[in-house]
């Protein structure tokens, strides 16, 4: 059927043109009709652009020419062009470069294979550098360099927000060291822009390799990706002529990098204005957090808990155990707003038992992390059954560095059985990944408040919870290890666990009548989908309080604060 409608729509066509050939062979005009070079099926010229140059049959990305993808992008009429004309040289004296350049130039229209500039995404201000494929394979040279930095260092000086797309074969062969040189150029000015506490975001598209890879597009604070888009150092072809092996499907694409803690976020095309606009504007207000000291509380102090607990030691800790209990997502999306999660540690993986990123609560950007049970077993297969790997803490970190770049205070929902013992755990250094976590926690310069959730198991727990302040839910425990564990260690008996639990003095009453902790989260009910809305409420309460009462401290007396806390146990 395809190709009898197919036949009928050349047939206009070809009237249309007056062309007469084979109709198995059809001619189609330019401008209306091609194939596409993914799936083969042929398509309307008109709905691939409507559909933001993806294939609406097989889903595949065209590349997008720089000035289309601004046009996407941006609100109408807001870019400001930089430097649309560089001068150019040949470093190297390169036979026939200055021709390739030149035709470069009268094919695309282009002076260089990047345009630089700023504009308006949804009114937010940003500077934005778009990458061109046809030009040159959009190849770092001197020219794309010196766009790079004068962008990077003009945005750092206008306190403004860097927005790069990456694409890129790599260096410019017929420049040499000078090629090189700008991978160090752009990462130099990229750190400036970062010292400053200004945002980029690197956004990669299909492909991104080479030099480039190893400069700025992998130098994001957040880094997004577009589904399937190519991202290596070295191509997939080197790779696999070197080692003389194939490689595995989907080797080097998007969806590898998520999978291997590289990007933050895959993200389709008809999403990135959206999205980007969101991250903008909870980057946008970091003043709504700071703040004199003399604002007074969005509500009255909450009282804290000072009861005693309404079950025995060892029914809260089976109640902690729980599956029906609310896992940390639930908590993160009935308590904050505009949740962007993010992925990866940026060194080898994503670890589904951490989940964490960015959003508001009542209009103050804050960094969000959880710890993340699942709701059943396929979930909890996925997440580890909440027990982080070394990946885990490393994104944690990656998080809480980032949010101190940019003045976030920093909440943590704590809830697992331990940090995960095993092999592939302490390859990669999992008591390395939990000291380092303690190590640059105590340092932190925004306030920081961890509430244990279910289970506060060990250093696994602590790793997320060094804190300037520790809260629990009334049916939570935080212990040194399991009361399984204690028995069978100090009693050489398992089964002595609830008398284990009892001396152990894990409950949350226990901990707050010993200041360990600071305030217990009361439950009428154990925790369940119902009662959410109720635990969420005070949690909201509580956190207007915390917020306040931090304010109006500078970063050195929040630190110091944390460091006396932990002093003076």
């Amino acid at each position: 059927m395809l190709k009898s409608m197919f036949k009928k729509t050349y047939t206009i066509i070809d009237t249309h043109h007056k062309t007469q050939k084979k109709e198995a062979e059809p001619n189609i005009p330019e401008g209306l009709w091609r194939k596409c070079n993914k799936c083969g099926q042929p398509i309307y010229v008109e709905d691939v652009k409507n559909n933001f140059y993806v294939c609406p049959k097989c889903g595949g990305y065209f590349r997008v020419h720089a000035y289309r993808r601004i046009e996407m992008l941006l609100d109408e009429g807001s870019f400001e062009e930089w430097n649309q004309e560089m001068d150019f040289f040949n470093p190297l004296d390169f036979p026939g470069y200055e021709k390739k350049v030149q035709l470069a130039k009268e094919k695309t229209r282009l002076n260089e294979a990047i345009v630089t500039g700023k504009g308006r995404i949804k009114g937010l201000e940003t500077a934005v550098g778009v990458c061109d494929a046809r030009f040159l394979m959009s190849s770092m040279g001197h020219v794309v360099g010196e766009k790079i930095t004068q962008m990077v260092e003009r945005a750092t000086r206008e306190k403004l927000p860097v927005i790069i797309f990456a694409c890129s074969g790599g260096a410019r062969m017929q420049e040499g060291l000078v090629s090189l040189m700008q991978m160090a150029k752009t990462s130099a000015a990229l750190e400036k822009h970062h010292e400053a506490g200004q945002l980029f975001i690197s956004v990669l598209t299909d492909p991104t390799t080479g030099g480039v890879t190893a400069s700025f597009a992998m130098l994001g604070d957040i880094i997004l990706a577009e589904p399937g888009a190519l991202v290596g150092f070295a191509g997939p072809r080197v790779i696999q002529q070197t080692i003389g092996q194939k490689l595995p499907e989907g080797f080097q694409r998007a969806e590898f990098l998520l999978e291997h803690g590289f990007v933050d976020k895959i993200t389709p095309r008809s999403e990135q204005r959206d999205v980007l606009a969101n991250i903008l504007r909870i980057h946008a207000r970091p003043e709504a957090y700071k703040g004199s000291g003399e604002d007074k509380a969005l509500t009255d102090k909450p009282a804290r808990y000072a009861g005693k607990s309404r079950r025995n030691a060892w029914d809260t800790v089976m109640l902690s155990r729980d599956g029906a209990r609310p896992v940390a997502t639930d908590y993160i999306e009935s308590v904050f707003d505009d949740f962007v999660e993010f992925h990866g540690d940026r060194y080898f993986g994503d670890d589904g038992a951490i989940v964490g990123g960015i959003a508001t609560f009542q209009g103050i950007p804050v960094t969000v992390i959880g710890q993340q049970k699942g709701r059943n077993t396929k979930e909890n297969l996925k997440r580890n059954f909440g027990m982080p790997s070394p990946d885990g803490y490393r994104k944690a970190l990656r998080l809480m560095k980032q949010a101190e770049v940019f003045e976030r205070p920093i909440i943590c929902f704590v809830d697992t059985p331990g940090a995960f013992c095993g092999i592939d755990a302490e390859e990669r250094g999992q008591g390395e990944a939990i000291a380092r976590n303690l190590f640059e926690m105590a340092a932190l310069t925004v306030p920081v408040l961890s509430i244990v959730i279910g289970e506060g198991g060990s250093g696994g727990a602590l790793a997320m919870a060094v804190a300037n302040e520790v809260w629990m839910m009334e049916n939570a425990i935080y212990s040194i290890l399991s009361p399984e564990g204690f028995a069978s260690i100090l009693w050489k008996d398992s089964k002595k666990a609830p008398e284990a639990a009892r001396v152990m003095k894990i409950t949350a009453a226990d901990l707050l009548e010993r200041g360990l902790i600071e305030r217990v989260i009361p439950e009428e009910n154990p925790a369940s989908a119902a009662t959410i809305p109720v635990l969420s409420g005070l949690i909201r309460e509580g956190l207007t309080e915390f917020l306040t009462e931090y304010r109006g401290l500078t970063g050195e007396e929040i630190r110091e604060q944390r460091y006396a806390r932990f002093r003076n146990m």
